[in-house]
């Protein structure tokens, strides 16, 4: 018999826990963690256990949320509980719960009910929240789509938010202290006490009123569990992303000088909106890191604002399949997601979020409207500009989302080339640039990537792709949905009830689907001939210097540039005219190895501070440089 899956655990719990250990109890932290999500068992009460030996029983119960959010909910029958190390390894072999999973679920449905939840990606989109630079913004925590400055409802103007009062400073100062330390640390150091010192660092945040970087914390924890564990799918890029999140925003919001939006929304604030009328677009899985499923499907008004309905939940994978065909919680309407992504709605007194979730409050009245083909307005409007436009529109947005829900959907239409490795390679009608299609959610059981694997198989076939732009790779698009090119011959032959597309995480490709015998290729370039000037480019050796601090700390930095390994970095940046990037790069591995002592050897300052800066420069420095490149890759 396979053993029950913990419970998530709130941030506070854990860290409490772990604080209440003992030096010496804290040293065995990590091993005792190791092997508890194995002796898992479910009681007939409902409850929880892990045991220890014959003489100490951790009992889980968790609250209506499903997640343990108080201290009495974990309880040991050994003699030190709740100061005990059963418990403390328990509850950090569980994972993090989310803000939303246990929030209050008192408050007003009318203005703060939304069937979605945050990703922590996110992916996930869990994934999965806007800034300005001067360093990269941190990832989003919801997995709606963005919306633009058209949207009904603004949110929340610069006017009316009230400045970071003392104590959020002070608690962004902390959170930005316990960050440079996990960072000096890096992966190998990175246990389950430099872990709860983030929690507890970023609870703190959140009762300050600072939840952006409460996620951000979250995201670098659940980063570091992922790489210790080297769990399937984890990449070091992302754990070096979410560390420069972090310290980006912990050092604005403790300079004082941060933005009255840095801090972020606890919750969604939904506005009134009145009446609108809202077209399906596509729908797309959504299946998050922390075990949440579901569906969301994006809609557009008729002047172009963008719109999603999420139905997110506990359930994985299972729960991601089935949504799609799940009824729409929306003012009564009849409809399913897979009805509204080929469909419409009408809805009077409509609550909509800043970033364009519609609510389903108590007041919110829907009925169905007949769909429009993508070649109709207002969305056809998404096919019309140029890709490279579309694409620096979204950086200048602020949209960080690489590969995330929160990134803004583009459409284009394209001749099909052929496979390169994991991606189609497609060419922009109209003599357009090469670009990469890549699975928005690569995950085996869901169809993204069989359907493009059979869209690979037709070169030379028009194509019209909705899709999510990678900004983190060059000329990269992660396609949503798919359909036929009016006025093409040699394009898909789709249902006549699928309205002209087909939702590449839902539906799937038959061969019937496809024209019969072979497009026009003569023109089409090799698939293995598209640029890619992030490849080109030496600045791989900045990025690999970077992970080489997530992964081994300070330490591994400092070695990184001694000797002949120095020489090897910097040279080829200076060559290649990025001397800003060597002389990042330099001070990293310098400041790295600036550990000074006194003549008895000890360290006369053995803060972090100095290391965690220089590092960030580099990393905000290079992910500036990355994104300019990308942009240079739609082009």
């Amino acid at each position: 018999m396979s053993p029950e899956p913990l419970p998530p655990v709130a941030p506070d719990v854990l860290a409490e826990a772990v604080e209440q250990l003992s030096a010496r109890l804290r040293k065995k932290l990590d091993a005792a963690i190791a092997g508890c999500a194995e002796h898992v068992v479910r009681a007939a009460d409902g409850s929880l256990g892990v045991r220890f030996g014959e003489d100490a029983l951790v009992t889980l119960r968790p609250g209506p949320s499903g997640a343990v959010t108080e201290a009495g909910q974990a309880v040991c029958t050994c003699l030190l509980a709740p100061r005990c190390l059963h418990r403390a390894a328990v509850l950090g072999a569980a994972p993090i719960a989310d803000a939303d999973a246990y929030a209050d679920t008192d408050r007003d449905t009318d203005t703060d009910r939304d069937t979605g939840t945050g990703t922590g990606t996110d992916t996930a989109p869990e994934a999965p929240e806007p800034t300005a630079d001067p360093a990269a913004p941190p990832r989003a925590d919801s997995v709606a789509t963005s919306t633009p400055a058209s949207a009904p409802v603004p949110g929340p103007s610069a006017s009316t938010t009230p400045p970071l009062t003392p104590a959020q400073v002070r608690a962004a100062t902390a959170l930005w202290e316990v960050a440079a330390e996990a960072l000096s640390a890096g992966v190998t150091a990175g246990g389950a006490v430099v872990q709860a010192e983030l929690l507890r660092a970023a609870h703190t945040a959140r009762l300050t009123g600072l939840p952006r970087a409460e996620a951000a914390a979250l995201r670098v924890v659940r980063g570091l569990r992922a790489a210790r564990e080297r769990g399937r799918g984890q990449r070091l890029g992302d754990l070096t992303g979410a560390f420069r999140d972090l310290l980006s925003g912990a050092a604005l919001l403790a300079s004082g000088t941060a933005g009255p939006g840095e801090a972020g929304t606890a919750r969604r604030a939904y506005g009134q909106g009145g009446s609108l009328r809202a077209y399906g677009l596509c729908r797309e899985p959504v299946l998050s890191a922390t075990g949440y499923g579901g569906v969301s499907t994006h809609l557009v008004g008729p002047d172009g604002s963008r719109y999603t309905i999420s139905d997110v939940r506990p359930g994985g994978l299972a729960r991601a399949r089935g949504a799609g065909s799940a009824s729409v919680a929306l003012g009564g309407a009849v409809l399913d997601h897979a009805g509204l992504a080929r469909g419409g709605l009408r809805i009077v007194g409509a609550t909509v979020s800043p970033d364009g979730r519609l609510g389903a409050g108590r007041g919110v009245n829907a009925t169905p409207l007949r769909g429009v083909d993508w070649s109709e307005e207002p969305a056809s409007a998404l096919f019309a500009g140029p890709v490279g436009e579309a694409v620096a529109a979204a950086l200048d947005a602020g949209s960080p989302e690489a590969d995330g829900p929160g990134a803004a959907l583009l459409g284009c239409d394209v001749e099909v080339v052929g496979p390169a490795g994991e991606y189609l390679v497609v060419r922009v009608a109209g003599g357009g640039p090469l670009l990469r299609l890549g699975a928005a959610h690569p995950h085996p059981e869901l169809p993204h990537t069989a359907n493009l694997r059979r869209i690979a198989e037709h070169p030379g076939l028009a194509l019209r792709v909705l899709g999510r732009p990678d900004l983190d790779r060059a000329a990269t698009l992660r396609p949503l949905a798919v359909g036929p090119v009016p006025g093409e011959a040699h394009t898909l032959r789709l249902p006549e009830e699928w309205l002209g597309r087909a939702d590449l995480g839902y539906d799937r490709l038959q061969g019937s689907h496809f024209p019969r015998g072979a497009g026009d290729s003569g023109t089409i370039a090799p698939a293995a001939a598209v640029p890619d000037p992030l490849a080109d480019a030496p600045l791989w050796r900045v990025r690999r210097l970077l992970e080489t601090g997530v992964a081994g700390g300070r330490r591994a930095v400092a070695e990184a540039g001694r000797g002949t390994d120095a020489a090897g970095l910097l040279a080829p940046l200076r060559r290649a005219g990025l001397g800003g990037a060597a002389q990042l790069a330099a001070a990293l591995t310098a400041e790295a190895d600036r550990r000074p002592r006194d003549a008895f050897g000890r360290l006369t300052d053995a803060s972090a501070d100095g290391y965690a800066r220089a590092w960030l420069a580099s990393a905000v420095h290079l992910a500036a440089a990355e994104r300019s490149l990308v942009v240079a890759s739609w082009s």
